[in-house]
């Protein structure tokens, strides 16, 4: 699977990189050329919800899946607005995917 990660925070990406990589997924950067199979949003990115939106317009089709903060119930009812399918709190979103792969969760 491929999953194009939206995410600036390094450390965050780099555990949730390492994680799906282990599991057999193949990790996107923003300026890809490829289709991800996946989109997950970072909702505390810079300008998360408009990436949202554009992106559903250059993958059309494509699953986004944002995750944020759990105690910002806002963003998710924003996130699902601007065209998430799937919203998840930040502790859940490397289990979540890795549920789409087929392993087990962590």
């Amino acid at each position: 699977m491929k999953i194009l990660l939206w995410c600036d925070d390094l450390m965050s990406r780099t555990r949730i990189e390492s994680a799906w990589k282990a599991a057999g997924a193949q990790v996107l950067r923003k300026n890809t050329t490829e289709t991800p199979d996946l989109v997950v949003m970072d909702l505390t990115a810079r300008d998360a919800l408009a990436e949202i939106g554009r992106l559903q317009g250059v993958y059309p089709g494509v699953a986004i899946l944002a995750f944020g903060p759990h105690v910002d119930g806002d963003a998710f009812k924003q996130a699902r607005a601007a065209g998430a399918g799937e919203i998840v709190a930040r502790g859940a979103v490397i289990d979540r995917v890795l549920g789409k792969l087929g392993r087990p969760a962590g």
